[in-house]
């Protein structure tokens, strides 16, 4: 069944969203030395840049931001005009609360939507919702193949027209394994979504995440990834697809600054996402 260009435009909104917070978001490994070293907790390691997830978690006691710190969206409608979605920071705050786990909060402080439409521009602005993750190690350093659960949840703290004002939640399973001197991150993806046209109902999303990362200097290492999402909405099934790169350079053991771009492959897709990051780790 063929969706109405409404449902699509809000469907895609609530994608590029989820795909600009690290909950749908979701970011790839970027970062070099995940592992505690003997002698420190080693350089920051980040779910940033790009959409997938790394394995590694924030060493224990330890406290660590990852932001936007801007992100532009741009969704076409063809002749019926376009959305831009832009997000002024959108942090995620982590907590290191055992050698393999951490818990994460995301919320964007303020997200503007601009559509234009027939000549005219009709902009909102407000906060995202609220994402809360728990991502649990569960494989050792010594693993070739590393693993982790990370299960979470969006509450609906954005308005109408900036999120869809339903809870929703889901489960990913990042995988990493070395291939050379890269590093190949596998992320599958299920999640449980309001339906578009009944949201006190749901439905199952598939996302996935092939990337590919590659250190290209001592602290600077580079990621190109190819994305989907399949959304099984009861009013019709969207499929989404992207290729995307990332760049991510560590100025200190504890600072990484990041720029990427997501781009659709699509017309259900969000034609471009350019955006550019930093972390730091306390």
């Amino acid at each position: 069944m063929r969706k109405s260009n409404l449902t699509l435009t809000a469907t895609a909104l609530t994608a590029c969203l989820a795909a600009a917070m690290p909950v749908a978001a979701e970011d790839a490994q970027v970062a070099v030395g995940e592992d505690m070293a003997a002698s420190g907790p080693g350089p920051i390691c980040t779910d940033r840049p790009a959409k997938g997830n790394a394995v590694c978690t924030v060493p224990e006691g330890m406290v660590q931001v990852e932001a936007d710190l801007f992100s532009w969206t741009r969704i076409a409608a063809g002749a019926a005009g376009r959305t831009d979605v832009l997000l002024y920071t959108n942090p995620t705050l982590k907590y290191g609360l055992g050698p393999d786990s951490d818990i994460q909060l995301n919320l964007a402080p303020l997200v503007e939507v601009r559509t234009r439409a027939g000549g005219q521009t009709v902009s909102q602005t407000g906060v995202g919702d609220l994402t809360v993750r728990f991502k649990q190690r569960l494989t050792g350093p010594e693993s070739a193949v590393q693993a982790a659960l990370l299960p979470f949840v969006k509450a609906p703290t954005a308005a109408t027209g900036i999120g869809n004002g339903a809870w929703e939640g889901g489960l990913i399973v990042p995988v990493q394994m070395p291939v050379g001197k890269a590093t190949l991150t596998l992320v599958p993806q299920l999640n449980l979504l309001a339906d578009v046209l009944a949201p006190d109902d749901r439905h199952p999303e598939f996302q996935g995440v092939v990337n590919l990362a590659h250190p290209i200097a001592p602290r600077t290492t580079i990621a190109a990834e190819l994305w989907t999402s399949q959304n099984w909405d009861p009013a019709g099934t969207v499929r989404q697809y992207s290729a995307d790169a990332a760049l991510a350079y560590l100025l200190t053991d504890e600072l990484q600054l990041d720029v990427g771009g997501n781009f659709g492959l699509n017309q259900a897709t969000p034609d471009v996402q350019i955006y550019a990051g930093i972390s730091a780790r306390f």
